[in-house]
C-alpha cells in the first residue's frame, strides 16, 4: 500500500506506509501549507509504517511550524515504527 491523504479543511489524515519511495509525496502535499494555514492538525492513525524518511518528513514540516509561529497536532497512534522511533530517542536524552 502506498500512502494516502485525505483533508477536509485544516486536517489531513495520512494512511498507508511513508517510506523513501514516496516521501516525495508528502512533501509536496504539505509544501507551504502554512501560507494557506495557521493551524493544521494531521492525524497519523491510518500509518501502518514509517521508515526514517518519513520520519524526518514529519519532524521538518513540526520545525516548519516553529520556526513560523504555526500550530501543528500530530493525532493518533500511527505504528509501531514511530512509536519505537520515538522511544528510541527519548531514552537516549
Amino acid at each position: 500500500m502506498n500512502i494516502e491523504i485525505t483533508s477536509y479543511n485544516n486536517h489531513f489524515k495520512i494512511k498507508g506506509i511513508l517510506n523513501r519511495q514516496n516521501v516525495y509525496v508528502f512533501n509536496k502535499e504539505f509544501k507551504n501549507i502554512f501560507d494557506k494555514f495557521n493551524s493544521l492538525t494531521l492525524s497519523i492513525e491510518g500509518l501502518t509504517s514509517i521508515d526514517r524518511y518519513g520520519v524526518n518528513a514529519l519532524a521538518q514540516l513540526h520545525n516548519e511550524s516553529i520556526s513560523r509561529q504555526k500550530n501543528l497536532s500530530i493525532i493518533g497512534m500511527g505504528c509501531d515504527d514511530l512509536y519505537e522511533h520515538f522511544k528510541s530517542e527519548e531514552t537516549a536524552a
